[in-house]
């Protein structure tokens, strides 16, 4: 595997919501839905060479799936891993870019 589709297979997508672009402008802080095999190292990599930019430190959490119930079947959502990664002062991502 190259290194670029390691960055891809890494990152899977931006979280965007409410608390994710309060942690942008309060802390410089983005968040990220990465593969659940990803570290803090891999994370932190993929982010400097994707965005061209400076990370400072990585957070990394597992994230529970939900029970949810459809019709009278119950079901599981998937757990997923989620990255905060806090940028150096005076960078930023455009995570809202469309491609």
């Amino acid at each position: 595997m190259s290194a670029n589709e390691k960055v891809f297979s890494v990152l899977l997508a931006p979280r965007v919501s409410e608390k994710t672009a309060r942690l942008q402008e309060v802390s410089n802080q983005y968040v990220f839905e990465v593969s659940s095999d990803a570290t803090k190292a891999d994370v932190k990599a993929a982010v400097e060479k994707l965005f061209d930019v400076k990370v400072e430190s990585v957070n990394v959490v597992n994230v529970k799936g939900k029970n949810k119930s459809f019709r009278f079947r119950s079901g599981r959502r998937g757990d997923w891993r989620k990255a905060y990664v806090r940028l150096a002062d005076g960078q930023s991502i455009d995570v809202s870019a469309k491609a």
